[in-house]
């Protein structure tokens, strides 16, 4: 079917409704979805009904909002006329991060404005309009294809708690896994090395943190007629975190890297080929010099590479001026980034047994770990992922490189409940400021995603027929 879309239709049929999609995403926009402060709680419903009408408007047989015990999320489900046709879960989020003039904002964060080719707004890029270009994606599909129906059992969820932590995000897809399961997972919650190199993720990394809280003395003492005599939880805390990294900056918890998916010399030649400013790079990151584990690029690292980081730590007097005292306690914060082979469960254990060997007599300790996220990644030869990277050739007429992201998201969540890889399709760039005052989208690129939405259900129909895979949800 791939070969048989006119790419000319799809175009013009972008092109004829390019004004009624901006306007709508505009009237989505306007809903201050925030999810993070209770009184938005109504909004954030108001957001999921809002596409969920949408969504029936745009064709899918079926669009509901589905409960949780925090946010609702929405499902929606279009199915294809060929019955064996393989099934595609799309991701992405309709709640937003807080935003007020006050913090910076030219105009009204959630009165969009179109300006320069851009639209201002919250959650213009981060991420309604990634989820909304779907709409818009399937209908030119249908236009190009002359069908009733994707080419692909079509699919979406899109949660309503993403920027608040996701707290019932795998909950939800764990019971409903059954309305969920898929053969792909598709991620538009993602983006773009720049508007020049268009790129497709192929992964991101989990992670696992903790704090440590270290005890002493049961009160501050004096220094004078204690200090020298019994343990203190600060030093105790100071060696501990000294002890972490060796002198390569590699970690040093036994088994940490057991287990692990190696870059290999293709993936490194890959990522090597992104134009990476390094200088540039750092005055992004604030900071005046790459550091990290010997042997590995800076992308490498931030990619490819687990990592332990300290978040934090302190104990004992922190006023002005000095205060004579064995401290009676000190904490510390842990988090490690994880790459794919790691299991964060066997990663805590190991942390776990880490800290307590090295807790001197008369310390006492107790270290708690958060709600883990497992990495997530998808091999290059995988065939969907080689529909999405043709499919992004066939919209921005360029060859498509490839990225990772060092962060972590609910897409390993998907992906380790339902048994089927996770890819990633987004078009923001770095620019476009998510979480970040003035937050905006490039419509030029964003009818790219379009277009690239239109390509790909028709070059998974054929791409995925004799490569499918048993699926084996959790």
């Amino acid at each position: 079917m791939s070969d048989t879309q006119p790419d000319s239709v799809v175009r013009t049929y972008i092109d004829t409704h390019r004004a009624a999609f901006l306007d709508d995403l505009a009237e989505w926009l306007r809903i201050p979805s925030v999810s993070a402060q209770p009184e938005h709680a109504d909004d954030v419903r108001r957001s999921a009904e809002w596409l969920a009408a949408k969504l029936k408007e745009t064709g899918f047989p079926v669009a509901e909002v589905w409960e949780t015990d925090g946010a609702p999320a929405v499902y929606a489900h279009w199915p294809s006329e060929d019955p064996d046709a393989p099934t595609v879960l799309v991701y992405g989020h309709h709640d937003v991060q807080p935003a007020a003039l006050a913090d910076g904002w030219h105009t009204d964060p959630f009165e969009p404005v179109v300006q320069d080719g851009r639209m201002y707004a919250r959650g213009a890029a981060d991420d309604k309009g990634q989820v909304f270009f779907h709409t818009l994606g399937v209908r030119a599909h249908l236009a190009a294809t002359g069908s009733a129906a994707p080419a692909v059992h079509l699919k979406l969820i899109v949660e309503g708690e993403e920027e608040s932590g996701s707290a019932h995000f795998r909950e939800l897809v764990e019971t409903r896994a059954g309305e969920l399961a898929a053969d792909v997972v598709i991620v538009s919650d993602t983006g773009m090395w720049s508007e020049t190199t268009p790129t497709v993720c192929t992964g991101m990394r989990g992670v696992a943190d903790c704090e440590i809280d270290l005890h002493g003395p049961d009160q501050d003492i004096h220094s004078g007629a204690f200090g020298g005599a019994v343990p203190n939880p600060a030093t105790a805390a100071a060696r501990l975190v000294a002890a972490l990294h060796d002198d390569d900056g590699r970690v040093t918890v036994p088994g940490f890297y057991d287990g692990i998916v190696e870059l290999t010399d293709a993936e490194r030649a890959l990522i090597a080929e992104l134009p990476f400013d390094e200088s540039e790079w750092l005055r992004t990151a604030k900071s005046h010099a790459a550091a990290g584990e010997a042997g590995y690029s800076t992308l490498e690292r931030v990619w490819a590479r687990p990592t332990a980081e300290v978040n934090g730590i302190g104990g004992g007097y922190q006023g002005p001026g000095g205060k004579t005292i064995v401290p009676s306690s000190a904490h510390v914060k842990l988090s490690f980034r994880l790459v794919s082979g790691q299991d964060p469960y066997e990663v805590e254990a190991a942390v776990r047994e880490w800290v307590a060997a090295r807790i001197p007599d008369g310390i006492r300790h107790a270290i708690t770990f958060g709600a883990p996220t497992r990495p997530c990644l998808t091999p290059l030869d995988h065939p969907a992922l080689q529909s999405v990277v043709r499919s992004m050739g066939r919209a921005f007429g360029q060859k498509i490189r490839f990225t990772r992201e060092g962060g972590s998201g609910p897409a390993a969540d998907l992906q380790d409940v339902l048994g089927a890889p996770v890819l990633f399709l987004g078009i923001s760039v770095p620019s476009d400021g998510w979480h970040a005052p003035n937050e905006k989208v490039e419509l030029d690129l964003l009818l790219k995603g379009v277009e690239t939405a239109a390509y790909l259900w028709g070059d998974l129909a054929d791409g995925l027929r004799g490569h499918r895979t048993p699926r084996t949800p959790a």
